[in-house]
């Protein structure tokens, strides 16, 4: 197994000292998961960490030797039965943990379904920032979803894959791909929703939720959908967009389902204008943003869905490839408020040639105080006398401009790892790779590879960068489950802590 605890010591393109510090998150075994989908993220507060995985979550001090909050992890569902919440007690996996920088909150949000084709949003906002404090208590809402998802011809609600949230000035927002359970679990749009942030914070009754779907009217049998998985903005920093401001979501834009064309040249920007007062007057349009070409990760032509390409070592034997997820946009959409100028950062992972499988990570900055659009792009792809695999990135951005990254890597030679890179934004500096952890074994008995991970800044300093990923410290092989996750954090030289 790997050391608990690793420090790296790397030099950067300022040639100064870099020190990358790591440490084991939660492990299969000790959250005794049965399932192959890690779903690793997570978000740093004022005084600790917190990482969820698969049905679980926990949470560890920030400073060394990080120490566990919680004797073992803990279910994802026991502060919505401390509370008595009945509709909350299955969770189904894709958890979020989100620490609130405007109001110094934890947010844990989740999916549940509690009975047959019946399902819930279930949120759980902290008392206090503190996790260690006598007098933290949690306030818990449960959102029923039925009434938004819409049905397929057979009456079957459709499934609310994927939740991603944000946290905005005048709500959280969530979005839910919307797939038929009767078609494989085909993608036939999305919904979105804003729940009522004010009044969750102070524990209070909530307004109703308000919830737009494209298409609009939900489709009984509708065609494959090619911008879905929608990522809300979530704010990091301490400065408040502007007031009235609307929320902004990003997604994909897949080349069209057409059995050849592999290229897209768009993403999507969805502008959510919310009036709590008057709820017929908010909107929810999509505009289309033009961006440098580029071919979804391990695209595949035949079914678009499958991005199962990513080589480990033992694939020549096994003939198992994992899933870059390279069909969408990944968490998080940052938005950080400079005064002078607003900032949207997201990622994904993109074919690296037309003819070669090889994955790399696309990034774009947006900016903008009306709509934004985009201001600069880049792809993170470092070469090497092999082709490496990079997948499954997050990025965000810290107090002086500095944007990170973090993603796996894996290759026929290699096992999957995590690694990460930085650069300047406004300077346009060249991206520099730091390692965080190498694999030692491979996932030879399954396909899935986390769904997403996460990238967030620490809201003290506003400089410290905090990653959390999945590798494997040995092959998973068999009906095993073995998956492991790290904790990463670092601070790109440039950046001087918050007085």
């Amino acid at each position: 197994m790997k050391p608990a605890l690793m420090l790296l010591i790397l030099i950067g393109s300022f040639a100064q000292a870099q020190q990358v510090t790591s440490f084991e998150g939660i492990d299969a075994s000790v959250s005794h998961s049965t399932d192959h989908d890690v779903d690793p993220n997570g978000a740093v507060g004022t005084k600790q960490y917190m990482e969820w995985t698969n049905v679980a979550f926990q949470a560890y001090d920030k400073v060394s030797p990080h120490a566990a909050v919680w004797s073992a992890p803990q279910a994802g569902t026991s502060i919505f039965r401390t509370n008595k919440l009945p509709n909350c007690t299955n969770v189904g996996g894709d958890g979020i943990i989100t620490f609130d920088h405007l109001a110094l909150r934890w947010v844990i949000a989740l999916r549940s379904s509690p009975g047959t084709n019946t399902y819930y949003y279930c949120v759980a906002i902290s008392s206090t920032d503190d996790l260690r404090s006598s007098s933290l208590t949690w306030y818990t809402y449960e959102f029923p979803l039925n009434p938004v998802l819409g049905k397929n011809s057979k009456g079957h609600v459709y499934w609310p894959d994927w939740p991603k949230f944000g946290t905005w000035a005048d709500a959280y927002y969530v979005n839910f791909d919307l797939n038929d359970v009767d078609r494989s679990y085909l993608e036939i749009g999305i919904v979105v929703c804003a729940l009522d942030r004010t009044n969750m914070l102070a524990g209070l009754p909530v307004r109703p939720m308000q919830c737009f779907s494209d298409p609009d009217p939900i489709p009984a049998h509708g065609a494959f959908y090619l911008r879905h998985s929608l990522i809300p903005a979530d704010v990091d920093g301490l400065v408040s967009p502007p007031a009235g401001r609307d929320e902004y979501l990003v997604s994909i834009q897949n080349p069209p389902n057409d059995g050849k064309t592999t290229t897209s040249d768009t993403i999507n920007l969805w502008d959510f204008h919310l009036d709590w007062t008057s709820p017929s007057n908010s909107t929810f349009t999509n505009s289309p943003l033009s961006v440098t070409p580029y071919i979804p990760g391990c695209y595949n032509v035949t079914y678009p869905p499958n991005t199962y390409c990513v080589p480990e070592v033992s694939s020549i034997k096994t003939n198992n490839y994992v899933d870059s997820v390279g069909d969408r946009l990944m968490p998080r959409l940052m938005y950080r408020n400079f005064g002078t100028y607003e900032s949207f950062l997201v990622s994904h992972t993109v074919q690296m040639e037309a003819t070669a499988r090889q994955t790399g990570i696309r990034w774009y900055e947006l900016r903008g105080s009306g709509t934004p659009a985009i201001y600069q792009s880049g792809t993170i792809n470092p070469t090497t006398f092999y082709k490496l695999f990079r997948f499954m990135p997050s990025i965000a951005q810290d107090s002086a401009g500095n944007a990170a990254v973090g993603y796996s890597v894996s290759s026929k030679y290699t096992h999957p790892g995590i690694r990460a890179s930085w650069w300047n934004l406004p300077n346009q500096t060249a991206p520099v790779e730091v390692g965080i952890i190498g694999g030692e074994g491979d996932e030879e008995n399954a396909i899935f590879w986390g769904d997403y991970t996460s990238m967030t800044v620490d809201p003290v300093d506003d400089c410290t960068f905090w990653y959390v990923d999945e590798y494997f410290a040995q092959n998973e092989i068999g009906k095993e489950v073995n998956w492991d996750t790290r904790i990463a954090h670092f601070k790109v030289p440039t950046c001087s802590a918050k007085k």
